[in-house]
């Protein structure tokens, strides 16, 4: 029980670490600005919170950024054309793609 604790607040301060850190985020919290920062404000912040791009903006490829959009429209519907998807994963890749 206790190991689980520790590593559960371990885990959470790896994470805080992690989205105090993300380069591309202005310090007020709003998304990097960008070509197509207003489609994503839009879009993606419709139906869940835009810190889920910070919270993956280091470990995310521009392979998974694509997958991720892809999955968004796929398996929980967002109703999103392909051009939208496209400035939306542009977007993704250019302010939050992993750096190698």
């Amino acid at each position: 029980m206790m190991r689980a604790l520790l590593l559960k607040g371990a885990l959470m301060g790896a994470s805080m670490t992690l989205l105090l850190a993300a380069p591309t985020m202005a310090a007020d919290g709003d998304l990097a600005a960008g070509p197509g920062q207003d489609v994503v404000a839009a879009n993606c912040g419709a139906c869940h919170t835009t810190d889920y791009i910070r919270m993956n903006s280091r470990f995310l490829s521009p392979e998974t950024w694509k997958a991720e959009v892809t999955k968004m429209r796929t398996a929980f519907g967002a109703p999103i054309d392909d051009a939208v998807a496209a400035e939306i994963t542009q977007y993704l890749i250019a302010q939050y793609g992993a750096k190698p």
